[in-house]
């Protein structure tokens, strides 16, 4: 019986993997703000819009035969900007606020990882290279950076600790996970999930501090001019330094 080697639809676990995730979930909030916000367009017809980009991305990426960097961190650009203005739309302008937003998309998020484990039997990312792993993988995906959004500006706006304040809690917690990853024997999975989650909060507020007025504690940065220099540095991520597809290796004949 031989060996049966998968190759995964999404990147290998790398130090450059997590660098372009916190930038894409930080020009996720400057841009998304930047259609909502500074454009005028409002939550609801920026949500719109950005999930109808998603959808599209998610389409390309399930058909790729193989990954590819472009397509796949595309995609999650997509993510987290409809997750910004999503979780902007139902924090404030259905009034669910903060607190309930968190609440529901966590218990979201938690269903999506407990569905997919159920049905595939692991939430392992090397295993994402069949189009049942990867509707979870996105659904799941979806759902953290729009908790992400909400959890940043809970933690930064209503626990009144500011965007460095926030910045400085989510980046300790990063900095536990990685602790806890190379010094306990904690599953590598649940940890890789627990850091995915965190990084979008992190981007959230960091994005706030960039392009948020100077009375609100943040930069006051051109919100378009922040999305196109962040944008710029994942573009050099992504073809300044590998990206080479996760691989499962599995027992078969």
């Amino acid at each position: 019986m031989n060996a049966k080697t998968l190759i995964s639809k999404v990147p290998e676990i790398t130090l450059v993997f997590w660098i372009t995730k916190i930038l894409c979930t930080t020009v996720g909030e400057t841009g998304g703000d930047a259609l909502s916000m500074s454009l005028g367009l409002g939550y609801l017809l920026s949500t719109a819009i950005f999930a109808t980009v998603f959808v599209a991305m998610v389409v390309v990426q399930a058909k790729a035969e193989k990954f590819h960097p472009v397509i796949y961190w595309a995609t999650i650009v997509a993510t987290t900007t409809v997750g910004t203005t999503l979780a902007d739309f139902a924090d404030r302008s259905l009034g669910i606020g903060y607190p309930g937003g968190v609440a529901i998309l966590l218990v979201l998020l938690l269903g999506s990882l407990f569905l997919w484990y159920r049905t595939l039997g692991t939430v392992d990312v090397t295993t994402v290279a069949s189009p049942a792993a990867e509707a979870f993988y996105w659904t799941t995906i979806m759902f953290s950076q729009t908790l992400g959004t909400a959890l940043g500006d809970w933690v930064a706006d209503s626990m009144e600790f500011g965007y460095g304040g926030a910045a400085l809690i989510f980046g300790a917690l990063l900095a536990a996970i990685a602790a806890a990853y190379l010094w306990t024997r904690i599953s590598h999975v649940l940890l890789f999930w627990a850091a995915f989650i965190l990084t979008r909060p992190l981007g959230a507020v960091v994005g706030d501090f960039l392009d948020k007025p100077h009375d609100e504690g943040g930069l006051e940065l051109s919100r378009y001019v922040a999305t196109a220099v962040l944008l710029g540095l994942i573009i050099v991520c992504i073809f300044a330094f590998p990206h080479r597809a996760a691989r499962q290796v599995e027992s078969g004949g």
